[in-house]
């Protein structure tokens, strides 16, 4: 395997694991679980704020709403195919900024103690 392809896995990996700890997080505070529901509160401050959470959690929430749609619904293969491609490419995408802003903390960080 490249090097390319092994940060690209992991990026994968951190995407899916950031997007999995703040759901969980938002659904232990909130006391429900989280949906894209939370942009249908108008222009507020509470959908605004939406946003960026929901950048980052969207992918567990897609295969989360997959996997129940195919276990309750009986959705179809290729629905469910489709469904853990987008989940995955979105995961790299926030993964990457997410490992791109750890770089750039430590970089910071680095700079403030040496």
């Amino acid at each position: 395997m490249s090097p390319e392809s092994i940060q690209n896995f992991l990026a994968l990996a951190i995407g899916f694991a950031f997007a999995g700890l703040i759901a969980t997080g938002y659904q232990a505070w909130a006391q429900r679980p989280a949906s894209f529901r939370l942009l249908e509160q108008g222009a507020s401050a509470a959908s605004i704020a939406a946003v960026p959470f929901l950048v980052f959690a969207a992918p567990f929430i897609i295969m989360r709403n997959t996997v129940r749609g195919r276990v309750i619904e009986r959705r179809r293969f290729e629905f469910v195919m489709i469904a853990t491609i987008v989940a995955g490419l979105w995961s790299l995408m926030s993964g990457t900024i997410v490992v791109m802003t750890v770089q750039v903390v430590a970089a910071g960080l680095a700079r403030l103690v040496g």
